[in-house]
């Protein structure tokens, strides 16, 4: 069996599959980084706006700006109402069109996996980011089993279907993460580990919500009944629920940080 590669176009199907997760792991981001307000943010691959809205609820940011290379998504940003004032535009990470020295802060929530030049985005992160300043990125634990829903994958592949992977998961390792803050000459460089737990109702609404992963989603579509059947048997047993009939999944990520040189 095959499947094509992932993609993220619909924003509200993303936040039914991911919109939990992005606001329990950014919050426990944003804790650790314990931003001052009244600074310029920019959310590099802010997608449908999750960690973005996060941003203008909770650091009271001077400016926000939004850039992400999905049109959909940056659509679904700017019909959320608590993002009216931030400022979305479609962009490439590796090729950022602002001016050096614009920004307080640069993120890049959940994303640097998806980057085909990790190196190169987190430099351009660093470049439009002011002396003094946050360059900063927490993802999925890819490699260690951390992803979300990583338990429902790995049966997929079990059953020889060819799941895709973004094109740099390596670059989720904390060890790799480190070494690409380092080399973009950023100072004060530190880790921080963010374990997270999501509830759902039942196994039915994992279930549901599971197969509309834009990793899976059209995999879905091409399963026989047999070969569906025969998966959801064994991921209900991977599973356990809880006496309410809920199914608990954790997740794990990694978070970096470091400053550009200069500043007060």
């Amino acid at each position: 069996m095959t499947s094509t590669s992932i993609r993220f176009d619909d924003g509200a199907a993303y936040q039914r599959y991911m919109g939990v997760w992005s606001q329990q792991v950014g919050e426990r981001f944003l804790d650790w980084l314990a931003p001052r307000p009244g600074l310029r943010w920019l959310d590099v691959g802010c997608g449908n706006g999750a960690f973005t809205e996060l941003i203008a609820g909770r650091c009271e940011p001077a400016r926000l700006w939004g850039v992400d290379p999905s049109p959909a998504q940056l659509e679904f940003a700017r019909r959320t109402p608590s993002l009216r004032d931030a400022e979305f535009s479609m962009g490439d990470a590796m090729a950022l069109a602002f001016p050096a020295d614009h920004v307080d802060v640069s993120v890049m929530p959940l994303v640097i996996f998806f980057v085909p030049d990790p190196k190169q985005g987190v430099r351009e992160m660093a470049r439009v980011t002011c002396a003094g300043g946050l360059v900063a990125a927490y993802a999925w634990d890819m490699a260690g089993g951390g992803f979300p829903y990583y338990a429902l994958q790995a049966e997929l592949r079990a059953m020889g279907v060819d799941v895709p992977m973004p094109p740099s998961p390596e670059a989720s390792r904390p060890e790799i993460m480190r070494e690409i803050w380092s080399q973009a000459a950023l100072e004060d460089v530190s880790m921080h580990e963010i374990s997270v737990t999501r509830s759902f109702e039942s196994f039915e609404d994992y279930w549901t919500i599971a197969q509309g992963g834009p990793s899976v989603a059209r995999i879905f579509g091409t399963l026989s009944a047999e070969d569906n059947g025969r998966l959801k048997t064994r991921m209900r047993e991977r599973l356990p629920t809880d006496t309410m009939g809920r199914v608990a999944c954790g997740a794990r990520a990694f978070a970096v940080r470091g400053r550009v040189p200069g500043g007060f």
